[in-house]
């Protein structure tokens, strides 16, 4: 019994191993390079765009669109990318319930391309880029009604 479990782990680790290599992801050992992030392209930046991140308050942030809103901005639009998708999205829907259905949403998805550069830290590693996709969100919160919000 246990030479059967020691075979099947093998083979799985076997498996693994193999479908680590066949795939697009490069790894990297880090005692060899320092990942260094590029900021990912961003559209245009106006006063009515967000950029929502998952280090800044949701409050913060929430507050932040619900004073544009209220000064009378007939829409605003909210950018994500990556983990902060779900960010976005509950932002959204939280700003829709609090002007009572006087907003509608119009939501667009995308993927962004990503570059992570591999710099060397010792003389014998050479300078290495690495290019990825990820998952953006646009969210159009506009205004349906034209009088003011009930709150």
């Amino acid at each position: 019994m246990a030479a059967a479990k020691s075979e099947v782990e093998s083979s799985q680790q076997n498996l693994t191993e193999s479908s680590i290599k066949d795939s697009k992801i490069k790894l990297r050992p880090t005692y060899e390079h320092v990942i260094r992030k590029r900021l990912p392209p961003r559209l245009p930046k106006s006063d009515k765009d967000f950029y929502i991140t998952n280090k800044t308050n949701f409050k913060a942030q929430l507050n932040k669109c619900e004073k544009l809103l209220d000064s009378g901005e007939q829409e605003i639009v909210i950018h994500a990318l990556g983990a902060a998708v779900s960010r976005a999205c509950n932002l959204a829907l939280q700003l829709k319930e609090n002007h009572h259905g006087t907003v509608d949403l119009d939501i667009n998805t995308s993927t962004v391309d990503i570059t992570d550069d591999f710099e060397p830290i010792t003389d014998d590693a050479d300078y290495e880029v690495n290019q990825r996709q990820n998952s953006a969100i646009h969210i159009r919160v506009f205004r349906t009604a034209l009088f003011e919000t009930f709150k």
